[in-house]
Protein backbone atom coordinates (compact mmCIF):
# COMPACT_ATOMS: atom_id res chain seq x y z
CA UNK A 1 0.00 0.00 0.00
CA UNK A 2 2.99 2.47 0.89
CA UNK A 3 4.26 1.73 -2.60
CA UNK A 4 1.33 2.99 -4.22
CA UNK A 5 0.68 5.94 -2.06
CA UNK A 6 4.11 7.25 -3.11
CA UNK A 7 2.81 7.09 -6.61
CA UNK A 8 0.19 8.52 -6.40
CA UNK A 9 2.12 11.28 -4.43
CA UNK A 10 4.04 11.37 -7.57
CA UNK A 11 1.37 11.91 -10.07
CA UNK A 12 -0.04 14.30 -7.90
CA UNK A 13 3.25 16.58 -7.59
CA UNK A 14 4.07 16.00 -11.15
CA UNK A 15 0.78 17.48 -12.15
CA UNK A 16 1.85 20.59 -9.80
CA UNK A 17 5.50 20.84 -12.07
CA UNK A 18 3.01 20.72 -15.19
CA UNK A 19 0.86 23.29 -14.10
CA UNK A 20 4.21 25.20 -13.39
CA UNK A 21 5.50 24.83 -16.62
CA UNK A 22 3.07 25.70 -18.39
CA UNK A 23 1.87 29.20 -16.81
CA UNK A 24 3.82 31.04 -19.20
CA UNK A 25 2.10 30.12 -21.92
CA UNK A 26 -0.93 31.69 -20.24
CA UNK A 27 0.99 34.67 -19.18
CA UNK A 28 2.06 35.79 -22.70
CA UNK A 29 -1.19 36.50 -23.32
CA UNK A 30 -1.82 39.22 -20.02
CA UNK A 31 -1.21 42.72 -21.52
CA UNK A 32 0.16 43.84 -17.66
CA UNK A 33 2.81 40.65 -17.51
CA UNK A 34 3.91 41.28 -21.59
CA UNK A 35 4.49 44.67 -20.49
CA UNK A 36 6.36 44.50 -17.55
CA UNK A 37 8.53 41.99 -19.43
CA UNK A 38 9.28 44.03 -22.32
CA UNK A 39 7.67 40.95 -24.50
CA UNK A 40 5.58 43.59 -27.01
CA UNK A 41 3.85 40.74 -28.45
CA UNK A 42 7.69 39.84 -29.51
CA UNK A 43 6.65 36.15 -30.29
CA UNK A 44 10.71 35.28 -30.50
CA UNK A 45 10.93 36.69 -27.20
CA UNK A 46 7.74 34.95 -25.79
CA UNK A 47 9.38 31.57 -27.10
CA UNK A 48 12.45 31.98 -25.56
CA UNK A 49 10.98 31.90 -22.18
CA UNK A 50 10.34 28.15 -22.70
CA UNK A 51 13.13 27.67 -24.13
CA UNK A 52 15.60 28.91 -21.21
CA UNK A 53 12.85 26.62 -19.13
CA UNK A 54 13.51 23.51 -21.60
CA UNK A 55 17.31 23.58 -21.73
CA UNK A 56 17.59 24.26 -17.50
CA UNK A 57 15.52 21.04 -17.23
CA UNK A 58 17.47 19.34 -19.93
CA UNK A 59 20.77 19.83 -18.63
CA UNK A 60 19.72 19.09 -14.59
CA UNK A 61 18.46 16.17 -15.97
CA UNK A 62 21.50 15.00 -17.79
CA UNK A 63 24.28 15.85 -15.42
CA UNK A 64 22.23 16.84 -11.60
CA UNK A 65 20.59 13.08 -11.52
CA UNK A 66 23.54 10.94 -10.94
CA UNK A 67 24.71 13.23 -8.48
CA UNK A 68 21.70 12.97 -6.38
CA UNK A 69 21.12 8.85 -7.24
CA UNK A 70 24.84 8.18 -6.62
CA UNK A 71 24.57 10.84 -2.74
CA UNK A 72 21.32 10.86 -1.99
CA UNK A 73 17.54 9.09 -1.28
CA UNK A 74 14.98 10.11 -3.90
CA UNK A 75 13.24 11.77 -1.23
CA UNK A 76 15.77 13.92 -0.45
CA UNK A 77 16.52 15.05 -3.83
CA UNK A 78 12.91 15.94 -4.81
CA UNK A 79 12.29 17.96 -1.26
CA UNK A 80 15.38 19.61 -2.33
CA UNK A 81 13.91 20.00 -5.54
CA UNK A 82 10.54 21.79 -4.51
CA UNK A 83 11.90 23.76 -2.08
CA UNK A 84 13.73 25.55 -5.30
CA UNK A 85 10.62 25.64 -7.23
CA UNK A 86 8.48 27.27 -4.97
CA UNK A 87 11.37 30.57 -4.19
CA UNK A 88 11.75 31.02 -7.93
CA UNK A 89 7.90 31.07 -8.55
CA UNK A 90 8.20 33.15 -5.02
CA UNK A 91 10.64 35.86 -6.52
CA UNK A 92 9.79 35.58 -9.82
CA UNK A 93 7.13 38.89 -9.68
CA UNK A 94 10.00 41.40 -8.39
CA UNK A 95 12.19 40.81 -11.31
CA UNK A 96 12.25 44.07 -13.93
CA UNK A 97 13.46 42.68 -16.27
CA UNK A 98 13.67 40.16 -19.24
CA UNK A 99 17.29 38.93 -18.71
CA UNK A 100 16.24 38.31 -15.01
CA UNK A 101 13.00 36.31 -16.18
CA UNK A 102 14.81 34.14 -18.32
CA UNK A 103 17.40 33.43 -15.26
CA UNK A 104 14.11 32.37 -13.04
CA UNK A 105 12.93 30.31 -16.02
CA UNK A 106 16.65 28.63 -16.29
CA UNK A 107 16.55 27.94 -12.84
CA UNK A 108 13.26 26.62 -12.48
CA UNK A 109 14.17 24.52 -15.13
CA UNK A 110 17.15 23.06 -13.33
CA UNK A 111 15.28 22.64 -10.07
CA UNK A 112 12.67 20.66 -11.78
CA UNK A 113 15.18 18.52 -14.00
CA UNK A 114 15.63 15.50 -12.12
CA UNK A 115 12.26 14.69 -11.19
CA UNK A 116 10.98 12.45 -13.81
CA UNK A 117 14.04 10.09 -13.37
CA UNK A 118 13.70 9.50 -9.76
CA UNK A 119 10.27 8.83 -10.07
CA UNK A 120 11.59 5.98 -12.54
CA UNK A 121 14.15 5.55 -10.12
CA UNK A 122 11.30 4.81 -7.35
CA UNK A 123 9.29 2.58 -9.40
CA UNK A 124 12.00 0.49 -10.37
CA UNK A 125 13.21 0.27 -6.74
CA UNK A 126 9.43 -0.65 -5.41
CA UNK A 127 7.35 -2.38 -8.06
CA UNK A 128 8.86 -5.94 -9.65
CA UNK A 129 9.63 -6.02 -13.66
CA UNK A 130 5.83 -7.18 -14.71
CA UNK A 131 4.27 -4.59 -12.25
CA UNK A 132 6.31 -1.59 -13.50
CA UNK A 133 3.72 -0.47 -16.55
CA UNK A 134 0.68 0.65 -14.33
CA UNK A 135 2.53 2.83 -12.06
CA UNK A 136 4.69 4.38 -15.29
CA UNK A 137 1.17 4.81 -16.80
CA UNK A 138 -0.40 6.44 -13.85
CA UNK A 139 2.71 8.71 -13.02
CA UNK A 140 2.37 9.77 -17.19
CA UNK A 141 -0.90 10.80 -16.28
CA UNK A 142 0.33 13.94 -14.31
CA UNK A 143 1.88 15.02 -17.61
CA UNK A 144 -2.05 15.19 -19.28
CA UNK A 145 -3.65 16.52 -16.10
CA UNK A 146 -0.91 18.70 -15.18
CA UNK A 147 -1.67 20.89 -18.52
CA UNK A 148 -5.07 20.15 -18.35
CA UNK A 149 -5.67 21.91 -14.97
CA UNK A 150 -2.87 24.25 -15.67
CA UNK A 151 -4.00 26.35 -18.75
CA UNK A 152 -7.39 26.96 -17.07
CA UNK A 153 -6.05 27.52 -13.36
CA UNK A 154 -3.28 29.96 -14.25
CA UNK A 155 -6.44 32.12 -16.53
CA UNK A 156 -8.60 31.64 -13.55
CA UNK A 157 -5.85 32.80 -11.10
CA UNK A 158 -4.74 35.93 -13.20
CA UNK A 159 -8.66 36.71 -13.48
CA UNK A 160 -8.87 36.80 -9.62
CA UNK A 161 -5.67 37.81 -8.69
CA UNK A 162 -3.22 38.96 -11.48
CA UNK A 163 -0.54 38.15 -12.29
CA UNK A 164 1.75 38.41 -9.67
CA UNK A 165 -0.54 36.60 -7.22
CA UNK A 166 -1.12 34.16 -9.71
CA UNK A 167 3.00 33.47 -9.15
CA UNK A 168 2.46 33.57 -5.34
CA UNK A 169 -0.18 31.25 -5.16
CA UNK A 170 1.77 28.82 -7.49
CA UNK A 171 4.67 29.19 -5.08
CA UNK A 172 2.19 28.28 -1.74
CA UNK A 173 1.19 25.10 -4.18
CA UNK A 174 4.51 24.11 -4.98
CA UNK A 175 5.62 24.41 -1.58
CA UNK A 176 2.35 23.09 0.77
CA UNK A 177 1.28 20.56 -1.35
CA UNK A 178 3.61 19.14 -3.46
CA UNK A 179 6.04 19.24 -0.72
CA UNK A 180 3.55 18.04 1.94
CA UNK A 181 2.81 15.06 -0.47
CA UNK A 182 6.46 14.05 -0.83
CA UNK A 183 7.55 14.52 2.65
CA UNK A 184 3.83 11.91 3.90
CA UNK A 185 3.48 9.84 1.35
CA UNK A 186 7.01 8.61 0.05
CA UNK A 187 8.70 6.38 1.89
CA UNK A 188 11.86 7.40 3.66
CA UNK A 189 14.74 5.62 3.47
CA UNK A 190 15.29 2.61 5.07
CA UNK A 191 19.06 2.57 6.94
CA UNK A 192 18.99 -1.69 7.05
CA UNK A 193 18.08 -1.32 3.36
CA UNK A 194 21.07 0.87 2.32
CA UNK A 195 23.85 -0.49 -0.31
CA UNK A 196 26.51 0.74 -1.60
CA UNK A 197 26.49 2.95 -4.19
CA UNK A 198 28.32 3.80 -6.47
CA UNK A 199 29.45 7.26 -7.16
CA UNK A 200 29.09 9.59 -9.67
CA UNK A 201 31.60 8.52 -12.42
CA UNK A 202 30.61 4.68 -12.31
CA UNK A 203 27.21 5.45 -12.53
CA UNK A 204 26.71 7.91 -15.23
CA UNK A 205 29.14 5.42 -17.31
CA UNK A 206 26.77 2.64 -16.19
CA UNK A 207 23.80 5.08 -17.53
CA UNK A 208 25.37 5.57 -21.01
CA UNK A 209 25.66 1.60 -21.39
CA UNK A 210 22.17 0.87 -21.46
CA UNK A 211 21.26 -0.92 -24.14
CA UNK A 212 19.09 0.96 -26.99
CA UNK A 213 20.09 3.61 -25.75
CA UNK A 214 20.07 5.90 -28.72
CA UNK A 215 16.84 4.43 -30.40
CA UNK A 216 14.92 5.55 -27.27
CA UNK A 217 16.35 8.76 -26.82
CA UNK A 218 15.02 9.75 -30.83
CA UNK A 219 11.71 7.92 -29.37
CA UNK A 220 12.15 10.78 -26.53
CA UNK A 221 12.96 13.96 -28.88
CA UNK A 222 9.79 13.42 -31.09
CA UNK A 223 7.64 13.16 -28.08
CA UNK A 224 8.90 15.81 -26.19
CA UNK A 225 9.23 18.41 -29.17
CA UNK A 226 5.80 17.47 -30.00
CA UNK A 227 4.89 18.26 -26.83
CA UNK A 228 6.30 21.49 -26.00
CA UNK A 229 5.87 22.61 -29.44
CA UNK A 230 1.79 21.96 -28.77
CA UNK A 231 1.90 23.40 -24.85
CA UNK A 232 3.80 26.31 -25.58
CA UNK A 233 1.34 28.17 -28.12
CA UNK A 234 -1.70 26.54 -28.39
CA UNK A 235 -3.21 29.06 -25.91
CA UNK A 236 -1.68 31.58 -28.31
CA UNK A 237 -3.46 30.21 -31.48
CA UNK A 238 -6.29 29.23 -29.65
CA UNK A 239 -6.56 33.41 -29.11
CA UNK A 240 -5.09 34.98 -31.94
CA UNK A 241 -6.07 32.78 -35.08
CA UNK A 242 -9.46 31.85 -33.39
CA UNK A 243 -10.57 34.50 -31.36
CA UNK A 244 -11.49 33.16 -28.31
CA UNK A 245 -11.54 35.01 -25.32
CA UNK A 246 -8.86 34.46 -22.23
CA UNK A 247 -11.16 31.90 -20.19
CA UNK A 248 -12.22 30.10 -23.20
CA UNK A 249 -8.43 29.47 -24.31
CA UNK A 250 -7.64 28.51 -21.26
CA UNK A 251 -10.23 25.78 -21.27
CA UNK A 252 -9.85 24.69 -24.90
CA UNK A 253 -6.40 24.60 -24.70
CA UNK A 254 -7.07 21.70 -21.86
CA UNK A 255 -9.31 19.44 -23.86
CA UNK A 256 -6.89 17.73 -26.36
CA UNK A 257 -4.99 16.72 -22.71
CA UNK A 258 -7.78 15.51 -21.34
CA UNK A 259 -8.26 13.26 -23.96
CA UNK A 260 -4.99 11.79 -24.18
CA UNK A 261 -5.58 10.09 -20.39
CA UNK A 262 -7.27 6.91 -21.53
CA UNK A 263 -4.83 6.28 -23.73
CA UNK A 264 -1.49 6.67 -21.67
CA UNK A 265 -3.20 4.10 -19.10
CA UNK A 266 -4.21 1.94 -21.68
CA UNK A 267 -0.77 1.74 -22.37
CA UNK A 268 0.29 1.10 -19.22
CA UNK A 269 -2.14 -2.09 -18.64
CA UNK A 270 -0.79 -3.10 -22.52
CA UNK A 271 3.13 -2.69 -21.28
CA UNK A 272 2.24 -5.44 -18.22
CA UNK A 273 0.85 -7.79 -20.99
CA UNK A 274 3.66 -7.65 -23.19
CA UNK A 275 7.29 -8.98 -22.65
CA UNK A 276 10.00 -6.55 -21.83
CA UNK A 277 11.34 -6.76 -25.84
CA UNK A 278 7.54 -6.27 -27.28
CA UNK A 279 7.69 -3.00 -25.41
CA UNK A 280 9.09 -1.10 -28.40
CA UNK A 281 5.69 -1.86 -30.48
CA UNK A 282 4.19 1.12 -28.95
CA UNK A 283 6.38 3.45 -29.74
CA UNK A 284 6.04 2.23 -33.52
CA UNK A 285 2.16 2.07 -33.24
CA UNK A 286 1.56 5.46 -31.33
CA UNK A 287 4.32 7.08 -33.73
CA UNK A 288 2.79 6.25 -36.65
CA UNK A 289 -0.29 7.22 -35.78
CA UNK A 290 0.93 10.48 -34.59
CA UNK A 291 2.49 11.11 -37.38
CA UNK A 292 -0.30 10.27 -39.67
CA UNK A 293 -2.79 12.34 -37.22
CA UNK A 294 -0.41 15.35 -37.62
CA UNK A 295 0.27 14.87 -41.35
CA UNK A 296 -3.70 14.65 -42.14
CA UNK A 297 -3.96 17.80 -39.66
CA UNK A 298 -1.47 19.55 -41.89
CA UNK A 299 -3.58 18.73 -44.70
CA UNK A 300 -7.21 19.52 -43.86
CA UNK A 301 -9.29 22.80 -43.97
CA UNK A 302 -11.87 22.37 -42.59
CA UNK A 303 -12.57 23.27 -38.40
CA UNK A 304 -14.17 20.13 -37.72
CA UNK A 305 -11.77 18.31 -39.36
CA UNK A 306 -8.81 20.24 -37.83
CA UNK A 307 -10.42 19.70 -34.18
CA UNK A 308 -10.51 15.82 -35.49
CA UNK A 309 -7.02 15.21 -36.38
CA UNK A 310 -4.94 17.20 -33.75
CA UNK A 311 -7.37 15.68 -31.07
CA UNK A 312 -6.67 12.51 -32.49
CA UNK A 313 -2.55 13.19 -32.68
CA UNK A 314 -2.76 13.77 -28.52
CA UNK A 315 -4.65 10.30 -27.99
CA UNK A 316 -2.11 8.40 -29.90
CA UNK A 317 0.60 10.34 -28.55
CA UNK A 318 -0.18 9.27 -25.34
CA UNK A 319 -0.38 5.58 -25.80
CA UNK A 320 3.21 6.01 -25.85
CA UNK A 321 3.96 7.62 -22.89
CA UNK A 322 4.39 5.09 -20.34
CA UNK A 323 6.51 3.04 -22.85
CA UNK A 324 9.93 5.08 -22.59
CA UNK A 325 10.71 4.41 -19.15
CA UNK A 326 9.38 0.66 -19.07
CA UNK A 327 11.92 0.37 -21.84
CA UNK A 328 14.59 1.91 -19.56
CA UNK A 329 14.05 0.00 -16.32
CA UNK A 330 14.15 -3.18 -18.23
CA UNK A 331 17.58 -2.43 -19.91
CA UNK A 332 19.24 -0.06 -17.69
CA UNK A 333 21.86 -1.09 -15.11
CA UNK A 334 19.92 -1.11 -11.78
CA UNK A 335 22.18 1.17 -9.80
CA UNK A 336 21.54 3.44 -12.96
CA UNK A 337 18.16 3.38 -13.68
CA UNK A 338 17.55 7.15 -12.75
CA UNK A 339 20.68 8.29 -14.71
CA UNK A 340 19.51 6.85 -17.89
CA UNK A 341 16.83 7.80 -17.71
CA UNK A 342 18.42 11.22 -16.75
CA UNK A 343 20.26 10.85 -19.82
CA UNK A 344 17.29 10.26 -22.40
CA UNK A 345 14.45 13.23 -20.70
CA UNK A 346 17.83 15.65 -20.89
CA UNK A 347 19.12 15.24 -23.85
CA UNK A 348 15.13 14.87 -25.32
CA UNK A 349 14.06 18.32 -23.34
CA UNK A 350 17.39 19.87 -24.46
CA UNK A 351 16.93 19.38 -28.39
CA UNK A 352 12.92 20.44 -27.47
CA UNK A 353 13.94 23.51 -25.94
CA UNK A 354 14.23 25.04 -29.65
CA UNK A 355 10.89 23.91 -30.52
CA UNK A 356 8.83 26.88 -29.06
CA UNK A 357 11.88 29.49 -29.99
CA UNK A 358 11.68 28.25 -33.81
CA UNK A 359 7.85 28.35 -33.68
CA UNK A 360 7.89 31.55 -32.41
CA UNK A 361 10.17 32.73 -35.18
CA UNK A 362 8.00 31.77 -37.61
CA UNK A 363 5.41 33.31 -36.30
CA UNK A 364 7.00 36.75 -36.29
CA UNK A 365 7.82 36.11 -39.87
CA UNK A 366 4.66 34.38 -41.10
CA UNK A 367 2.46 35.06 -38.75
CA UNK A 368 1.00 32.45 -36.60
CA UNK A 369 -1.77 30.87 -39.13
CA UNK A 370 1.19 29.26 -39.66
CA UNK A 371 1.29 27.70 -36.53
CA UNK A 372 0.08 24.02 -37.11
CA UNK A 373 2.28 23.40 -39.62
CA UNK A 374 5.32 24.33 -38.31
CA UNK A 375 4.39 22.09 -35.06
CA UNK A 376 4.59 19.08 -36.81
CA UNK A 377 7.73 20.14 -39.03
CA UNK A 378 5.59 20.82 -41.84
CA UNK A 379 6.60 24.25 -42.86
CA UNK A 380 8.06 23.46 -45.82
CA UNK A 381 5.36 21.40 -47.32
CA UNK A 382 2.65 24.53 -46.31
CA UNK A 383 5.19 26.46 -48.50
CA UNK A 384 5.08 23.89 -51.15
CA UNK A 385 1.54 23.93 -51.39
CA UNK A 386 1.50 27.44 -51.49
CA UNK A 387 4.17 27.91 -54.10
CA UNK A 388 1.40 25.62 -56.46
CA UNK A 389 -1.03 26.93 -55.67
CA UNK A 390 0.37 30.96 -56.96
CA UNK A 391 1.72 29.16 -59.87
CA UNK A 392 -1.75 27.39 -60.75
CA UNK A 393 -3.32 30.80 -59.86
CA UNK A 394 -1.05 32.45 -62.51
CA UNK A 395 -1.52 29.82 -65.16
CA UNK A 396 -5.26 30.33 -65.16
CA UNK A 397 -4.79 33.99 -66.61
CA UNK A 398 -2.59 33.27 -68.90
CA UNK A 399 -5.21 32.08 -71.68
CA UNK A 400 -5.54 35.71 -73.13
CA UNK A 401 -1.35 34.40 -74.54
CA UNK A 402 -0.52 38.30 -74.13
CA UNK A 403 2.25 39.38 -71.63
CA UNK A 404 2.69 43.08 -70.80
CA UNK A 405 5.65 44.51 -69.72
CA UNK A 406 4.51 46.71 -67.30
CA UNK A 407 7.21 49.63 -67.16
CA UNK A 408 6.64 49.53 -70.89
CA UNK A 409 2.66 50.72 -70.69
CA UNK A 410 1.28 54.02 -70.63
CA UNK A 411 -1.09 54.86 -68.13
CA UNK A 412 -4.53 54.10 -69.53
CA UNK A 413 -3.18 50.69 -70.43
CA UNK A 414 -1.50 49.71 -67.01
CA UNK A 415 -5.19 50.85 -65.05
CA UNK A 416 -7.30 48.65 -67.60
CA UNK A 417 -4.34 45.84 -66.53
CA UNK A 418 -4.97 47.06 -63.07
CA UNK A 419 -8.91 46.80 -62.84
CA UNK A 420 -8.44 43.25 -64.96
CA UNK A 421 -6.23 41.46 -62.15
CA UNK A 422 -7.60 39.95 -59.55
CA UNK A 423 -4.80 40.12 -56.68
CA UNK A 424 -5.43 38.17 -53.78
CA UNK A 425 -6.83 39.33 -50.95
CA UNK A 426 -5.05 41.07 -48.13
CA UNK A 427 -5.45 38.01 -45.48
CA UNK A 428 -4.85 35.16 -48.44
CA UNK A 429 -1.44 37.11 -49.40
CA UNK A 430 -0.39 38.04 -45.91
CA UNK A 431 2.57 36.03 -45.15
CA UNK A 432 3.85 34.53 -48.34
CA UNK A 433 4.25 37.97 -50.51
CA UNK A 434 7.70 36.53 -50.77
CA UNK A 435 6.34 33.79 -53.34
CA UNK A 436 4.82 35.77 -55.55
CA UNK A 437 6.29 36.87 -58.97
CA UNK A 438 7.27 40.18 -59.85
CA UNK A 439 4.98 42.54 -61.62
CA UNK A 440 7.49 42.29 -64.41
CA UNK A 441 6.35 38.55 -64.64
CA UNK A 442 2.69 38.39 -64.67
CA UNK A 443 0.69 37.30 -67.78
CA UNK A 444 -2.90 38.34 -68.10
Amino acid sequence: MARWQGVIALLLLIIISYVDRVNISVMILNPEFAAHFQLNENRMLQGMLMTCFLLGYGFSALLLTPVIESRWHYRQGLLSSIAIWALVCAISPLLGSLLGMLIARIDLGVAEGPLFSLKTRFINDNFAADEIGKPNALTALGVSLGLAVGFPLVTWLMAHVGWIGSFYALALLNLLLGGGLIWRFLPAPQVTSQRAKPGFSQTFALAWRTPLLGWILLVEIATLSYLWGNSAWLPAWLRDEHHFSLQATGLLAAVPFLLSLGSKFLGGVLLDKMRPEQAPLLFIIGGLLTAGSVLALMLSQQPAMLALFMLAANVFWGLQGAAIPVVVQHHAPREAVGSAYGIINGIGNICAAFIPLLMGVVDEIGGIGQFRFFRSGGIAADHAVRRRRTAAAYASRSSSKRVYTLNKLQDKTASRFEQRLRWPRKDEAQGWADLLPTPMQLEV
